[in-house]
Parts: C-alpha cells; structure tokens; sequence
C-alpha cells in the first residue's frame, strides 16, 4: 500500500530581506495512515516549514512531494486548495477564528468552499459536541476562553471529516490544563484513525504522539517511534481520494455562491459606519443622477406643453422683407396676407387641416384706475384649437361675432393678475387703446418662452383688431395646420407656390417665408437632451469620486483581514473563491448605496417640485441606469481588492501581523 505522505530530498529556501535562510535541506520523510506524530525542534529548525509543506499551505523549492503516491507538485494552487479543504484539517496556534461569526459559523466556514449544497448546522453542531461545546453555539470567540477557542478550531478542522489533522502548535497559547484538555481530544482523533501530525516544542506534549521526529538546521536528526503504540487500524475507503480536479467545480451549480453572498453581507453589516461611509459616496452619486435627470425630464415635459401651444405640425408664414437697392424694407412690405390667402391655403385640403389668419400689435389696457401695456392679438375662428389656446375660463370666439367684428376679449392670466387681482374679469368691460371690450374667457396659462411671457396677451376677433383697432387692411402672419407630419415637406412646397401664383412672385423671391414649428420643436428637445445629459454627466463625477472610495475602503479590508484571507484559503478556498467573495462585498456596498440613492434622489426632485416649483419627472431608465451604472462601480473598482486578496499567499497571510 502507497504511504499517504511522502518527501523525498525537499529543499525550502525563504528570502528574508538581504538574507537568505535555508528552512529544509534535503529532508525525505514518509508517514503512514493512522500515525500520530509530532516534529520537535528548537525555533529555527524548520519544524513549521516541514509541517507546512506536507499541509500543503507551502511548496518546496525542490524535491518531491507525493501524496497517496501521486506527485502534488504538479497540482494547481487551486487544486492544492481543494486538496486542503477535503484531506486536511488545520489547528492553529493562533485559533484564527473570526470574531464577528458565532462559534457555530466558524465550524462550518470549511464547508462554504467544499461546493455542497446546504448549511451543515447539524454537522456544526455535532463537531462542536465531540469538543464540548455543545452548549456555546450562539457565543461568540471574545466570549470564550483560550482553551475554548481551540476547541473550536478542532471542531472546525473536523467538519469535513478529513484524513490528516495538522496542528501548529496546538497548546503554546495555552495553561497547562487547557493543554492537557486539548490533547485528550487529539488522542481521541487518532485512536478514531485520524491521521495527525503536530508541531511541538515541549516534551510532555509530544509524549501523546506515537511517532517522534526532532529537527535541527533544517534537517531530521532522530525520527523515532514509541514502542506498544502501532497506528489504528484504517477504516476501509479512508485513504481513496482524488488528487486532479479536487479544485474544479461549477460555481453556480454548488453551495459556493450563496454561501459567498451570506459571508459578503455579514462582512458589511459587522462595519456598519464604516461601510454607511462607503456607501456615502455612491448614495450621494446615485441620488444626484437620479434628480439631475428627474429636472432634465421634467424641463423637457415643460418645454414639449410649451411646444404644444405652438400647435402640432404647424407652419408659420410671415412676409419677407424686400430690398430695393440694397435697402431692407421691412417686414410684410411686399407680400401682404389676406383672408384670401386663408382661404386659398385652406383649400389644400389634402395637406391642410386648418389655416387661420393673425393681426398683432401692442395695446394699452384700462380697467377701472389700473392700466396695462400688453399684446394684442386678432384671432380666428380655428386658431383656439390649433394652438392651444381654448380658454380654461369662460369661452371662444363664434364665427357670428368676428364677422360681426364684436368688441370682444380673451385674456391672458397676467394680465387678469394685473387689472383684476382676484376678481373674475368674465363679463367686466376693459378699454383696449380706449375702445371698450368685454372679457368673455381666460387663455391657458403658458409660462415663458425665453423672455417671452406667453400669458401677457389680449385676444380679439381678427377683423376687430384690424378695422377697429389697428387700422391693418393686411394680415401679420398666417398659421396652417397640417394634416400629418409626415406631409410638412409637401405641404411647405404646395403653400409656397400657391402664394407664389397668386402674387406673382419669382422663384428665390425672399418676400416672405414659411417656417416650420416642427424645427424648432426638434432645436428646442435638442437643447433639452443636452442639458439632461450634461446634468448626468455632471452627477455622474459623484458616482466616480464614490467608486474611488469604494475602493479605497476594500483595500483597507483586505489588509486588515489578511489573516482571515490566509485562513479561508488554508481551509480550501480557491482564487476564484475569494475573489469572487470581495467583489460581491464590494456589489453589495454599491447596490446598497444605489437602491438608498434611488429614494433620496426621488425624495429630493419631489422636495424640488414642492418648494422651488420646479418641474421634474423622474424616469424608469434614470433609476434603472444608476442602479446598473452603481453595479459596475462596485465590480469596476471592487476588481483590484478584490484580485489583491485572491493573490496573497495562504502561509504569508496567516503570518501577517
């Protein structure tokens, strides 16, 4: 039968500084299943190194290693790993056990990287029985004494049952009577036909074992075995075990994830402040992102209402301005509208829907002893409708009362602020440049359009303003309404040519133009977009600056946890495992931060829309795209800890101070 260790002529070489310290030289050792031994040796000797080498926590420099008769040199460090977590078991000097985790979570931590599914409360328990601790299951270890904490770093070295028990000096932290106490449970091990080797300097610890080897200057001087004391017996299957591919394993089809994100998240809760600090920087980015882009939403909603009361698929024809001899002669000074030119515009049945003729000027208004200088506007029948402008009080102009060129008014909400304060203008009678109108509606309020205050206008049917008021035989402008958007090239081309025949106008003649609503709409969501996007642009720095932070704190994690790294890979965990284990803290630290920021940046564009009055809108792609963008961060800048941890080597970290 093939020995279950075995070196053959293994050097180990440590670099400390300038000074090179030779560990091992040239030691060829075999040790048999169900043997108990114990290395002694004076500090210095090489007896931690050798019993490092066979736990797999260190690789000679050379010589051979054969486990089971297989070469374990030649194993991946993940493979070793999973070697670690199903052959051996490891008791430290130290205890190494993590102080945030109860006792019971620290026996079962072993299991996290075995790739089993469930929780092994059960077999926790049980290991934690065998020691006598039973009954100390919910203690933390700053609960427990010295002699206890070992006790339960044997239950952990116990629960997954392994065929070697390393121990590094199992009682140097501990009184004579916890000693005595911890050896009787290492006697027991071994008459159960667990395999234990065991680093000691004293004697009567040593006198346990039933195998001695002493060490000196790195190499073996005695190996002796104690007479009347053979190995147990070797339980049938003991010594079967797969050395290649024992660190492979789909991550997602066994119990490694889960467990990685319940280890993760107890990481985060155990620094509460310090991980709310962390957390700070993504909540405040998150937050910003999600209200700058609620105010850019909700500028863009204002401006497409705004837009909506220029009317849709609308054009605008106004006269040009002629030059004779090179001298401008103003607006309108050739092509003069007229209700013709409506009615001809109007007959385009198949691309105009609506065309309607206005008169514009400035009017001086008088209520009762207040006056007010506003804009006059002469209106159609159908100019309500197209932009928008059917008051919210009272009523619109009939055909009746413009053909009648009735004295008539629909007024704007400043100016009912102006002359009327609170009272109801409808029904009162106003002078417009001392001619009395009566107020018959109010027009929608409309806000600004740059410095334009849209609400500070006067309505009156169009012949009124023209043959009453104005003294215009001529119309301002012409709006048409057309029947699609799709059709607003054409309908440009085909009302353009109609003014062209009937005033005889050349081809390039700029005596008036036609602009289309449409473009401006189109300018104006442009510049909306711009400033949405500049405005997260601008938020999402914060979210950096949060990652940056992120980051920062997880490399403070891993070097403070270097020695917690050390033990997670001495019980098994690969690379991959604890990599992965950082990253999701790091995830967890952003997502959280994000889902806060989510609320917050909500919070704050609803406190922005009640007390500043601005318009917001907060939008399902802002919220979705922080949180994703949050996501990244964590991963993004989580990366380099997170690769930092999984490279530390296992035996180094352990010894970090």
């Amino acid at each position: 039968m093939k020995p279950m260790l075995q070196l053959v002529d293994v050097h180990r070489t440590y670099q400390i500084g300038e000074s090179t310290v030779q560990a091992l030289r040239g030691v060829s050792v075999t040790i048999e299943r169900g043997e108990f031994v114990a290395i002694m040796g004076a500090s210095g000797s090489g007896k931690s190194s050798l019993l490092q080498i066979l736990g797999l926590l260190d690789n000679p420099d050379k010589g051979e290693f054969l486990m089971f008769g297989k070469n374990v040199n030649t194993l991946t460090e993940d493979e070793q790993a999973g070697v670690r977590n199903s052959v051996a078991g490891f008791v430290f000097q130290q205890f190494h056990l993590l102080k945030r985790m109860s006792i019971l979570e620290n026996v079962r931590l072993p299991h996290i990287y075995s790739g089993l599914k469930g929780d092994f409360h059960k077999e926790a328990t049980e290991r934690l029985r065998q020691v006598g601790l039973e009954a100390r299951v919910d203690h933390t270890p700053n609960q427990l004494s010295g002699g206890e904490q070992q006790r339960v770093a044997i239950a952990r070295s116990l629960i997954r049952d392994p065929l070697i028990i390393f121990a590094d000096e199992p009682t140097g932290n501990l009184d004579s009577k916890n000693s005595a106490e911890i050896m009787k449970i290492f006697k027991a091990l071994h008459e159960q036909g667990k395999t234990v080797i065991m680093v000691t300097h004293e004697n009567d610890i040593a006198a346990y074992a039933g195998r001695v080897i002493v060490m000196k200057d790195g190499v073996i001087i005695s190996d002796e075995r104690r007479t009347g004391l053979e190995p147990p017996v070797v339980v049938a299957g003991e010594g079967g075990f797969e050395l290649q591919g024992a660190g492979k394993g789909s991550l997602w089809q066994d119990g490694r994830f889960t467990g990685f994100m319940a280890q993760a998240f107890q990481s985060i809760l155990a620094n509460k402040m310090r991980s709310f600090l962390s957390v700070l920087g993504i909540l405040v980015g998150v937050a910003s992102v999600i209200a700058m882009m609620a105010l850019g939403e909700g500028a863009k909603a204002a401006m497409q209402e705004q837009l909506k009361s220029m009317g849709s698929n609308m054009l605008s024809i106004r006269g040009g301005s002629a030059k004779i001899h090179g001298a401008a002669q103003g607006a309108g000074a050739v092509a003069r509208f007229t209700f013709i030119d409506v009615d001809d515009i109007a007959s385009l049945h198949t691309l105009v829907k609506n065309a309607a003729g206005v008169v514009n000027g400035n009017a001086q208004i008088v209520y009762g002893n207040k006056n007010w200088s506003s804009t006059l506007t002469g209106v159609g029948f159908d100019y309500g409708t197209m932009r928008a402008t059917m008051p919210t009080v009272g009523r619109w102009f009939t055909r009746e009362e413009i053909q009648k060129r009735d004295k008539l008014a629909i007024i704007g909400v400043t100016v009912v602020k102006e002359l009327f304060g609170s009272t109801n203008p409808l029904g009162k009678t106003i002078k417009i440049n001392r001619i009395n109108f009566m107020v018959i509606g109010i027009s929608p309020a409309k806000g600004f359009s740059g410095p334009q205050d849209e609400d500070d206008v006067v309505m009156i049917p169009v012949t009124t303003a023209m043959y009453r008021v104005l003294g215009k035989d001529y119309l301002s402008s012409i709006f048409v309404e057309v029947a699609s958007p799709t059709l607003i090239e054409q309908a440009k081309v085909a009302v353009s040519e109609q003014i062209r025949k009937r005033h005889r106008l050349k081809e390039g003649d700029d005596s008036f133009n036609i602009r289309d609503m449409t473009e401006i709409q189109k300018m104006l969501t442009s510049t909306t977009q711009t400033m949405s996007l500049l405005l997260g642009s601008i938020a999402a720095i914060s979210l950096l600056v949060g990652g940056i932070g992120i980051m920062n704190i997880m490399l403070v994690s891993v070097t403070e946890r270097t020695r917690e790294i050390g033990l997670r890979k001495a019980i098994g965990a690969r690379k991959s495992d604890i990599m992965l284990q950082f990253l999701v803290e790091s995830v967890g630290l952003t997502i959280s931060g994000g889902f806060i920021g989510v609320l917050a940046g909500i919070g704050i564009s609803l406190v922005l829309s009640y007390f500043a009055g601005w318009a917001v809108k907060t939008s399902l792609i802002s919220v979705v795209l922080a949180t994703t963008f949050s996501a990244l961060i964590g991963v993004f800048f989580g990366l380099w800890p997170a690769k930092k941890a999984a490279e530390l080597n296992p035996l180094e970290a352990l010894r970090y101070e």
